[in-house]
């Protein structure tokens, strides 16, 4: 079946220049490594950008059946999107205008997860648990119902973006004004949890299956057990170890993956997600957030949950692939491309 991969890397097909700019992007390796993957598996691939040469580049790569008019694949969404609020959900709104299926979570899916405190209130409403919370505006905010140390955080940004553990009031304040003047957007601000951190994988829909759960290790820290943006980049000199499968007894592992499944749930997600927990030293795990975009970089706890439960990367990206074709078209992906499109093939990479 033919797959588009779409990503954003030139962030240059736009109007205008206009509103927060996104700060994310998909390593190039990592793109290619799921280009590769998903023609190892069978699939005929393109990469196109995720802003407005989007459409007319499907339309060319996608083009329906003549005989029925269904799209002649479907794309594999990478997209961050470019800029302005709630951008993992542009790629995907456009994609379902546009008549065409495309893997993960849909624009109500990450709009939710994206979200940090509407994730929180959803999770609370299926009785998931989280850290005792405030948003603020900017410095000054009453936080009187909260105990130090806290964590802040911007409240639409993943991947640790500007997130700070701060100790006393003064550090709260510069951290929250640095999160509203940098990112412009409001602070969520919780209480840090101390204990163990687990990263739970969901692969698949209704209910989804959890793979393997991925324990970071702050052992090697002494004042920061908090994932920064550095660690999940691969760039801070101690970085903290992934452990798989994270070792905790039968029930906490089924409390946890419990909490991940109704998390993801609750926030609509679909076909893959990842969801981030502490656990206290009590053993109370308490929800912190989900990623509805989970990255499928090598390093990653997503990647190594999977080769965990015994997916080679090339099975996993596939697996995806079939996850979302199931959810449209009832059955896994086809991996014969339909004679009216094989004149358009191309070579292509990240």
């Amino acid at each position: 079946m033919r797959v588009a991969v779409v990503r954003n890397r030139e962030n240059k097909g736009v109007i205008a220049a206009f509103g927060r700019p996104c700060p994310e992007v998909y390593g190039k390796q990592s793109v290619q490594r799921i280009i590769d993957g998903l023609r190892e598996g069978g699939h005929e691939v393109g990469v196109f950008e995720g802003d407005m040469t989007m459409l007319p580049a499907l339309k060319e790569f996608l083009a329906p059946s003549p005989a029925n008019g269904t799209p002649g694949g479907m794309v594999f969404n990478l997209a961050y999107g470019v800029q302005g609020d709630c951008r993992y959900t542009h790629v995907p709104a456009m994609l379902e205008m546009a008549g065409i299926p495309y893997t993960g979570s849909s624009p109500l899916g990450h709009t939710l997860a994206l979200d940090k405190v509407v994730t929180k209130i959803l999770a609370m409403e299926a009785g998931v648990p989280t850290p005792a919370f405030a948003v603020l505006k900017g410095p000054g905010g009453d936080v009187s119902k909260l105990r130090f140390p806290l964590v802040v955080k911007p409240r639409h940004e993943s991947s640790s973006f500007g997130l700070r553990l701060v100790k006393t009031r003064e550090e709260l304040d510069e951290a929250v004004l640095a999160i509203v003047e940098k990112y412009e957007q409001e602070a969520l601000v919780e209480e840090y949890i101390p204990g163990r951190e687990i990263a739970v994988g969901i692969l698949g829909n209704n209910p989804g299956e959890t793979l393997p759960l991925v324990e970071i290790d702050f052992s090697g820290r002494e004042h920061l057990a908090v994932m920064t943006h550095a660690d999940k980049l691969h760039k801070s000199q101690d970085e903290p170890e992934r452990i798989c499968p994270a070792p905790v007894d039968d029930a906490l592992a089924d409390r946890l993956r419990q909490i991940a499944l109704a998390t993801f749930k609750a926030c609509h997600c679909r076909d893959y997600s990842r969801v981030d927990i502490r656990v206290d030293p009590a053993g109370n795990p308490f929800m912190l957030e989900i990623n509805s975009m989970a990255s499928l970089g090598w390093g990653g706890a997503y990647v190594l949950a999977a080769r965990q439960a015994g997916y080679s990367f090339t099975e996993l990206v596939c697996r995806v692939v079939d996850l979302a074709h199931t959810r449209y078209f009832g059955s896994p992906a086809p991996l014969d491309v339909p004679a009216h499109l094989t004149s358009q093939s191309k070579s292509v990479s990240a």
